[in-house]
């Protein structure tokens, strides 16, 4: 399988006439399948990020997606993606607050972490993007190839689970999830005895963390949301077509209606420079964040994620904001510009949010800059990293980084329209 995947995309780099980048997209496509994938022998696969032994619900789907496009005339790559569906939705229904897990219940990672966490649990940040990304996946394999075996009872059932952790967190002072973690830095932890920043009602569903991994500071975290609403209509879709089932469509809906409403009603500024932009987080009670991180989803990904086009008004102008010196993450040196992360030091800009802004963008000289930078940061590995110094490519982030190198071939599969 391996080779006839190869075969494939040494095909499609023929496309490329640059001898560089062909190496890199080659490179980077077969890194997941090649080095981080595990089939198991109840018929799941295990994936994990990289240089980081465990399987995240949110890397493991972006390490996968770029697959999607081979999954109808490759049936062994139908059968990995879902492998990597079964494993997420087992995960989900041991612990729908967790982020990372580990391959058996053998207690790596986290172990010091309050409260204790299950031993299948590498660790228990909750991220409302960890409950999405496993439906977009299965979703998007649905639309790909018209497969529908993954929607099993068990998937039904962590529907289910994902629906009332989102409807708990609409009310977390009512929720017990709390996360205190003793040995970590600052963004590791929750204040507030682990609670967080108190939050008013908004409508939207709380997240204690950030794709990123690092705490919120106030609990409703924009992009986050958004990623829900448009995984709630994939929900709303297979509750209809797939399930027959008017009481789990009715839910995702008004689910979906109310999130949305407080992401207007709460979550849109008005900058004295940009106009109507979106916040990156806010509390309910009129505090917000004016920024974005370069993990997904991020409000520069809003029309990767599916959640408004890239003509939208707002996003346009948020946009603006995003790619300026406004947004205290947004760095310029002598090798690159774009969007870095409070995760990663200062004036590191992550390759991610470039590719972002390259998927994301209709300028076809916009998108070649953002091509001859990744080809100019690589530090000679011929693979994508977390980060890097815009003064000094060679001082970068994470070694193996799987889904950077997924998203970089996800965006030249985009460029030679595969």
């Amino acid at each position: 399988m391996i080779t006839v995947l190869k075969n494939k995309v040494e095909e499609i780099s023929n496309f490329l006439n640059n001898e560089k980048l062909k190496k890199m997209f080659v490179k980077s496509f077969l890194n997941t399948l090649e080095t981080t994938i595990e089939k198991l022998n109840d018929g799941s696969v295990y994936v994990i990020t990289g240089d980081i032994p465990a399987m995240w619900l949110r890397d493991s789907t972006g390490q996968i997606k770029s697959y999607l496009k081979f999954a109808n005339e490759i049936h062994e790559i139908k059968e990995i993606i879902m492998g990597v569906i079964k494993r997420q939705i087992m995960y989900i229904k041991i612990d729908p607050y967790a982020n990372a897990f580990n391959k058996e219940p053998n207690n790596n990672g986290h172990i010091h972490d309050i409260p204790k966490k299950n031993p299948w649990v590498w660790e228990r940040k909750y991220e409302i993007d960890s409950l999405c990304y496993p439906i977009q996946l299965a979703y998007l394999l649905w639309k790909e190839t018209g497969f529908t075996e993954q929607f099993s009872k068990d998937f039904r059932d962590a529907i289910k689970i994902i629906l009332k952790v989102w409807k708990t967190e609409q009310h977390h002072e009512g929720s017990n999830y709390t996360f205190k973690r003793i040995f970590g830095s600052a963004t590791d932890t929750l204040i507030n005895n682990g609670k967080g920043t108190p939050v008013n009602y908004t409508g939207m569903t709380w997240s204690g963390f950030r794709p990123s991994d690092d705490r919120c500071i106030y609990g409703y975290l924009i992009p986050s949301n958004m990623f829900a609403v448009v995984v709630l209509g994939y929900i709303e879709e297979i509750a209809h077509e797939i399930y027959k089932d008017i009481d789990l469509e009715n839910e995702s809906q008004s689910l979906k209606n109310t999130i949305e409403n407080g992401i207007k009603t709460y979550g849109i500024i008005n900058h004295p420079k940009y106009g109507l932009i979106y916040a990156y987080e806010v509390d309910g009670f009129g505090n917000y964040i004016l920024m974005d991180d370069a993990n997904i989803p991020s409000l520069l990904s809003i029309p990767y994620i599916g959640y408004r086009t890239n003509k939208d008004p707002i996003y346009v102008n948020t946009r603006k904001f995003i790619l300026s010196k406004d947004n205290p993450y947004y760095y310029e040196g002598q090798y690159a510009k774009g969007v870095g992360s409070p995760h990663t030091p200062e004036r590191f800009v992550w390759p991610m949010s470039l590719i972002i802004q390259a998927l994301t963008s209709d300028n076809n000289d916009e998108i070649s800059e953002i091509l001859q930078v990744l080809l100019n940061t690589d530090a000679d590995t011929n693979y994508i990293h977390e980060s890097f110094n815009v003064d000094n490519p060679k001082e970068y982030t994470r070694d193996w980084f799987a889904w950077a190198n997924s998203l970089f071939a996800e965006l030249i599969l985009k460029i030679v329209g595969v």
